[in-house]
């Protein structure tokens, strides 16, 4: 029988280098930027033109089109040199400027106006945004402590079941979380709300599998009587096929919806999917083990 709980160090230390690399990339991103996660407009505020010239144009030059109206640009360069694509991120632009600053763009470089994007949100929304965001991820953590608990009560130490499979959401969501600091570091990714329907949708799926495996954990303690780990691997083996069919179906069309469904899907879809390989893994790797860790040093203990 292949021992996947005794190979637990191993799945640890993976996790712990991919976790710290995400906070590498937080930690780079707030010497550069200020904030570990790049922060879009529907979180700061202001004013965002996506501008398409037709010929090269230079960083200096479009800087200088929004200086010389009394404003200070956050400019980046979006894809390949060649695109020549630029995002230009400033304080609120009225209305009224829009179109002089499209016209001194145009001056720099010809722009393609109809690929040309202008949009401006309030930073009341953004505010709103990841308030009801961080409520639902604690609310949603102590409805599925509470559940678990409860539906593990006859066996012992329910609660641990409960804690550790919080704990394999909460690393599922710093994986996701780093994956978008590297990608906002390589591809200019920035925070916005389908950054945060995605982390919400992690969440949402973190602990299904999970509770599969300590469902059948629940039911091999009822007919066997071995060592704990021993019992757990073995349940580990029991779902494990079921549970990997399951989740690479969806990943499958998960996959086909990032090559195939825009850049509008792009963020949110890769997000989402780092979230449930994450999750996949975890619930298996990381969670489960984590309760074998936990029985065994409190039997020591005692």
């Amino acid at each position: 029988m292949y021992d996947i709980v005794g190979k637990r160090r191993w799945f640890f230390a993976l996790s712990a280098l991919l976790i710290l690399a995400g906070f590498g990339a937080m930690v780079f991103s707030t010497v550069r930027s200020g904030t570990p996660l790049p922060i879009g407009v529907d979180f700061t505020g202001g004013s965002r033109f996506v501008v398409h010239f037709t010929a090269t144009a230079s960083e200096d030059a479009i800087r200088q089109v929004f200086v010389d109206r009394g404003l200070d640009p956050t400019i980046q360069q979006l894809g390949e040199a060649s695109a020549n694509t630029w995002q230009i991120r400033t304080s609120y632009v009225d209305p009224d400027q829009v179109q002089a600053l499209l016209d001194g763009l145009d001056a720099v470089a010809p722009i393609d106006r109809e690929a040309t994007r202008y949009d401006t949100v309030a930073p009341s929304i953004g505010g709103e945004v990841t308030r009801a965001a961080a409520v639902a991820v604690v609310v949603a953590s102590g409805i599925v402590l509470l559940y678990i608990w409860y539906s593990f009560r006859r066996v012992s130490h329910a609660f641990r079941y409960g804690a550790s499979a919080i704990a394999g959401m909460v690393h599922n969501l710093l994986i996701a979380t780093g994956f978008f600091a590297v990608m906002g570091l390589v591809r200019g990714w920035e925070v916005d709300a389908l950054f945060l329907t995605a982390i919400l949708t992690v969440v949402g799926f973190s602990v299904q599998d999970t509770i599969v495996v300590f469902d059948r954990v629940r039911e091999n303690a009822h007919k066997r009587r071995e060592p704990f780990a021993t019992l757990v691997n073995r349940s580990i083996l029991e779902v494990i096929g079921r549970s990997l069919t399951t989740q690479l179906n969806a990943m499958f069309v998960m996959t086909a919806i990032l090559l195939f469904g825009g850049a509008s899907l792009e963020k949110f879809v890769a997000t989402w999917l780092v979230g449930m390989v994450s999750g996949t893994y975890s619930s298996i790797c990381i969670a489960v083990p984590l309760l074998v860790v936990w029985e065994e040093r409190s039997q020591q203990a005692v």
